[in-house]
């Protein structure tokens, strides 16, 4: 079992910055070849990709709408996962939640297998 904690959330001003930590407890995830999610839920709305990173943090994607402002990164010493957000607009306003999965990443929030409680990320001037 795979336990997964969120930090770093909070209130920010439009094209302010914030990076979030996804703590893994449980298992070694670089060991076990778990491949990271990033995803994220506006009130009213369905969960939405933001980013992936595979096992060794050599290959990432990012949703269309975060490419060139979000970097995922993750550091398998301490079994943590980052995402550094930069440019926030308010329309990034939601609950961001880490996500792991076995084998391989992907975007799709039903293939993964362990979730974090999420951590609110509030753009507002």
């Amino acid at each position: 079992q795979v336990q997964l904690v969120e930090s770093g959330g909070g209130l920010v001003q439009p094209g302010g910055s914030l990076r979030l930590s996804c703590a893994a407890s449980g298992l070694t995830f670089g060991s076990y070849a778990l491949a990271m999610g990033w995803f994220r839920q506006a009130p009213g709305k369905e969960r939405e990709f933001v980013a992936t990173i595979n096992r060794n943090g050599g290959v990432t994607n990012y949703a269309n709408s975060v490419k060139g402002r979000f970097t995922s990164s993750r550091d398998n010493a301490k079994n943590t996962v980052y995402l550094q957000m930069k440019g926030l607009k308010p329309e990034d306003t939601a609950v961001y939640y880490c996500a792991a999965k076995r084998d391989g990443p992907s975007r799709v929030p039903r293939e993964y297998d362990f979730w974090g409680q999420g951590t609110q990320v509030t753009v507002s001037s």
